[in-house]
């Protein structure tokens, strides 16, 4: 789903954002009673998070088994979706480390959500390998949503959607009520964006008021370093994909100025979609194997999200002078591997799951702590969405190379005639 009136909802953002920093700045001691907003909407953004993941994960399952052929195209499809974001969430994580953007800022958690530190110093919230698995297997379904704990529900919507896709055909019918379901869901999540220019201005607001202006230059730094790296990310990483194949990649981004363009005014990858498949079938990618692979790398392969992620924990972590072991990070890439699905669907869905990918810590970094990336997430969302939609297009040719039916010859053709400015027809069928 395609949030509507995407760019008054930046506008409103960036003017709500300003009024923040400005309010901040010359009144911060009314600034800091803004605080609520920004708890609110992180509210509203968490009571969200459990069934969206489940709905996800079990439609994402499901459906790999729809279509002749589809057993060993989605396996290579899969397996390439996991190994890209992989090495997405490792570059972001490099950066973000090496870089340090949040470094210097020192916030102090117990500022942020009382109830968080509780959770924070509290020993028994530390488990050992033993608890922490046996914890991932949930007593009971209903209580796991109930109380938002986001590995018992990962983990039962692994099962049920393997399950769904044993049964085949005759679990279609309740497949598509799912997939509708999510649909659905993706809905409310529209409607919760539509009351983000008040969370983003109590967010920034507070922010400021608190720590003082000079949050803000760490705030831009971690955005132009994450739009760094999403560039070097597609012109390099995607680049030599992209040569592995034998195709141009900077010829690629010729072919697709008109999807850029339409991600970047709306935010989201999914907006390019229709126009993506028609322009990826007359590259010479055969109808059936685009019409399987887009749909799932919408779900399954979200490089520019994959590397938000891992740069946004690393500020998080940095700014509340809260140092992650390398255990820490394994976890959180394990956990982002299977969280990170559907995070492209709507604007808002990153920042969903960063805080679903946060509450699988034992509390060791507090949710509430998003709040401090909040302020400038729905400016990263176009990076994000844009490497996404470039990513989702070369892993389809990939994917199409791998099978051994890509018509090289159409996709010269293609991308040439681009570059030449002549309009290339999808082949015949």
């Amino acid at each position: 789903m395609v949030v509507t009136g995407s760019k008054s909802l930046y506008l409103q953002v960036l003017a709500a954002v300003i009024a923040g920093v400005i309010l901040g700045h010359y009144a911060p001691d009314i600034a800091v009673q803004m605080q609520p907003l920004g708890d609110a909407f992180v509210r509203l953004v968490r009571m969200v998070i459990a069934p969206i993941i489940f709905l996800t994960v079990v439609v994402g399952i499901a459906k790999l088994t729809a279509g002749a052929g589809v057993g060993r195209i989605g396996l290579k499809a899969i397996l390439y979706f996991e190994a890209l974001t992989t090495i997405a969430m490792l570059i972001g994580l490099l950066v973000g480390h090496f870089l340090a953007p949040g470094q210097g800022m020192n916030i102090d958690p117990t500022k942020i959500n009382a109830s968080a530190v509780a959770r924070y110093i509290d020993p028994k919230s530390h488990l050992g390998v033993v608890d922490f698995l046996i914890n991932i297997i949930p007593d009971q379904i209903v209580n796991a949503f109930a109380k938002g704990d986001i590995l018992p529900v990962l983990f039962f919507a692994v099962l049920f959607g393997i399950a769904m896709a044993r049964v085949g055909e005759r679990a279609s019918a309740l497949t598509r009520v799912l997939d509708e379901a999510g649909k659905a869901m993706f809905g409310v999540v529209a409607l919760i964006m539509k009351v983000a220019p008040i969370g983003a201005f109590g967010a920034m607001a507070f922010s400021i008021g608190r720590y003082g202006i000079g949050q803000l230059s760490n705030l831009v730094m971690l955005m132009i370093a994450f739009y760094v790296t999403c560039a070097v990310f597609i012109l390099v990483v995607l680049a030599l994909i992209m040569a592995a194949c034998g195709l141009n990649m900077y010829k690629l981004l010729a072919y697709m100025k008109e999807e850029f363009f339409i991600v970047l005014g709306t935010s989201s990858s999914e907006s390019a979609l229709p126009t993506l498949m028609e322009k990826l079938e007359a590259m010479g990618c055969s109808r059936p194997l685009v019409g399987l692979v887009v749909p799932l790398g919408y779900a399954f392969n979200l490089d520019g999200t994959s590397l938000y992620f891992t740069m946004a924990i690393a500020y998080i972590s940095q700014a509340l002078n809260i140092p992650l072991s390398l255990t820490d990070w394994g976890l959180i890439l394990g956990v982002l591997l299977l969280t990170s699905k559907g995070a492209a669907a709507v604007t808002g869905g990153g920042f969903i799951t960063l805080a679903a990918t946060l509450g699988t810590l034992s509390g060791k970094i507090p949710v509430e702590a998003i709040v401090l990336v909040f302020p400038i997430d729905r400016f990263m969302s176009e990076a994000r969405a844009i490497t996404n939609l470039f990513g989702n297009a070369v892993a389809t040719v990939f994917v199409a190379w791998w099978e051994g039916t890509l018509d090289l010859a159409q996709a010269h053709r293609a991308l040439d005639g681009t570059a030449a400015g002549i309009m290339i027809e999808k082949p015949a069928e």
